[in-house]
């Protein structure tokens, strides 16, 4: 079924988490493979889209949302569709899932992950920062073996036995912290060795990787 939806955006944690979701819904969409900090970033066209140049991007219709958590949130609860994804109708319901998303993106994803990004890889951008991106690292460590218990404690997923938009943040963070060469507690390695089974991710890797 078309619902007008496109995406711009491939290559990063955040653009994997559209794509994914987009697929555990089993919604068909546009995808332009534009990637961060491109030419096609600076165009006319996409800065319409999005003022601040960045991946990734999402239209449904006339409406326009640019940040991932935001865009995963919204393709859960627009086409919500309980046998596939975990979205709550109660307060808190939301609440909870919402706990796990806040705490993802600001502290793993913000401030400790991309610290680490913007001063090792993005150094020649941002500059070089060896004792803030340490620093960044061990808060890291810290974060997700203090909630590592709690990983695993309802079923394969964060919620029991649905997939969530928590899970698919909190699972793209846990990729970043490997390739940045995080050792997980067993706990959080055994979680994301469970989600990485999952066809939608494996199909959303592909995507999201595509050249």
């Amino acid at each position: 079924m078309a619902h007008d939806l496109t995406v711009w955006g491939a290559g990063t944690s955040r653009t994997m988490r559209v794509h994914w979701m987009m697929l555990e819904l089993g919604l068909e969409y546009e995808f332009f493979l534009i990637r961060p900090r491109t030419p096609m970033t600076q165009s006319a066209e996409f800065i319409r889209l999005n003022p601040r140049r960045k991946v990734p991007v999402l239209r449904h219709g006339s409406f326009v949302l640019t940040e991932s958590a935001a865009i995963i949130q919204y393709l859960s609860e627009a086409f919500a569709n309980p046998d596939k994804v975990y979205a709550p109708d109660d307060a808190k319901g939301r609440a909870a899932l919402n706990e796990w998303c806040y705490f993802v993106m600001s502290e793993i994803d913000a401030a400790s992950l991309y610290v680490a990004r913007r001063h090792e890889g993005l150094s020649h951008i941002y500059g070089e920062a060896p004792a803030a991106v340490e620093a960044a690292k061990r808060y890291f460590q810290a974060n997700i073996e203090a909630m590592a218990p709690r990983i695993d404690e309802r079923g394969p997923y964060l919620f029991g036995d649905r997939v969530s938009a928590a899970d698919i943040l909190l699972m793209t963070c846990l990729d970043w912290a490997v390739s940045l060469g995080h050792t997980l507690p067993v706990d959080a390695a055994r979680y994301r060795e469970r989600v990485a089974r999952r066809p939608a991710y494996q199909a959303a890797r592909e995507r999201n990787n595509a050249e």
